[in-house]
């Protein structure tokens, strides 16, 4: 394993999808690093890795405090347990994965300032994820919209794992043009400007469907 070497080759891959959507606008590469210890994120950090996302709450805060210094950005991707809500969540930068009304207002109670949160559609349909389907979404933002400790920066979504290209295209696509309608509508605290979308397999239709946030973990250390 050399992290320089795949580090360089996920950007310039993550670029070459950029240049290939005819994209100019911030791409934003999270490492997720839940299958490795401290000491590989920090050597992956050395490379100039700037975004790291962790799934569970006590891998967070185990990184988190070894790494708190190194001026990143810090991404919570995973189910968050509302008992665990005050454990975390003032560290965070972006919460990925807002998934129940129950879930904003237990970080609407424990946050000390405004989180960046997207909330996660499911798109697929697929009982195993978590998520709102789209069409709970009319009937739950004017609640989330009194939150102000809450800002909605966009949606994410995850394709089930052995989907076809077909099937991401369509899942990415649809969760876009979601995205897109959604930023019309200029909610208080929801800009919508963002998509959390896309991991290690399938980044590249992900960013080709509009994706400012791709999750990376297993091409870094592989």
């Amino acid at each position: 394993m050399n992290l320089i070497e795949n580090k360089e080759r996920i950007f310039s891959q993550v670029a070459q999808a950029m240049e290939t959507a005819n994209r100019t606008d911030q791409m934003n590469v999270i490492a997720v690093t839940k299958y490795v210890g401290i000491d590989q994120a920090k050597a992956l950090v050395d490379t100039g890795v700037r975004h790291i996302g962790e799934n569970r709450v006590d891998k967070f805060l185990e990184k988190y405090q070894a790494l708190k210094d190194e001026g990143l950005t810090w991404h919570l991707i995973g189910s968050l347990q509302r008992r665990k809500v005050k454990e975390v969540i003032n560290f965070v930068d972006y919460f990925h994965a807002l998934d129940s009304m129950k879930l904003a207002q237990e970080i609407q109670k424990r946050a000390s300032h405004p989180i960046k949160c997207f909330i996660q559609v499911n798109i697929s349909g697929e009982e195993s994820k978590h998520g709102f389907a789209p069409e709970e979404l009319d009937a739950l933002l004017p609640e989330i919209e009194a939150l102000d400790n809450l800002q909605i920066v966009g949606l994410m979504t995850m394709a089930p794992f052995e989907a076809s290209q077909d099937e991401l295209q369509a899942i990415f696509a649809a969760t876009h043009q979601l995205q897109k309608e959604l930023q019309k509508k200029q909610l208080k605290n929801m800009p919508f400007t963002e998509l959390s979308m896309g991991m290690s397999r399938d980044y590249d239709v992900a960013i080709a469907n509009g994706a400012t946030f791709v999750r990376i973990g297993t091409s870094f250390f592989k």
